[in-house]
């Protein structure tokens, strides 16, 4: 039997899987849900919504079962009335705790530089493509 060659990945390429987890990392949903769950406590679905402002209940629900699919987070369902269903993060899901709070750090740190480079800008008057 012959082994398998290792798979190799390049975000650069159009057709990679690595773009996909790219995009899950760097949304702004799943950055603030990691971010909840990183204390380790396991966390009730309406304890997420309320620690992160502005979150729908679809966007979350939508999130959740997203970062479930992608191995980063586990849901427990209790057998009760009502259901309790709990979500923590899988040791997948923690090693993004590094990159996780550094760029929470770097994005709080430089908030002041980017809000001035933002007024600059905006007082050249020229369009902001969002």
């Amino acid at each position: 039997m012959l082994a398998e060659a290792p798979r190799t990945f390049d975000a650069y390429r159009e057709i990679c899987p690595t773009r996909a987890a790219l995009d899950r990392i760097a949304d702004k949903w799943t950055v603030l849900v990691v971010g909840v769950l990183l204390d380790g406590q396991p966390q009730r679905f309406s304890a997420i919504q309320r620690r992160i402002e502005g979150i729908s209940q679809k966007m979350l629900t939508k999130t959740l079962r997203t970062l479930e699919r992608d191995g980063l987070v586990e849901r427990h369902i209790y057998p009760e009335v009502p259901p309790r269903v709990e979500y923590q993060l899988t040791a997948l899901g923690k090693s993004l705790s590094t990159l996780i709070n550094a760029v929470q750090a770097w994005a709080e740190s430089h908030m002041e530089d980017i809000l001035a480079a933002q007024a600059l800008y905006d007082q050249r008057g020229e369009p902001v493509d969002e």
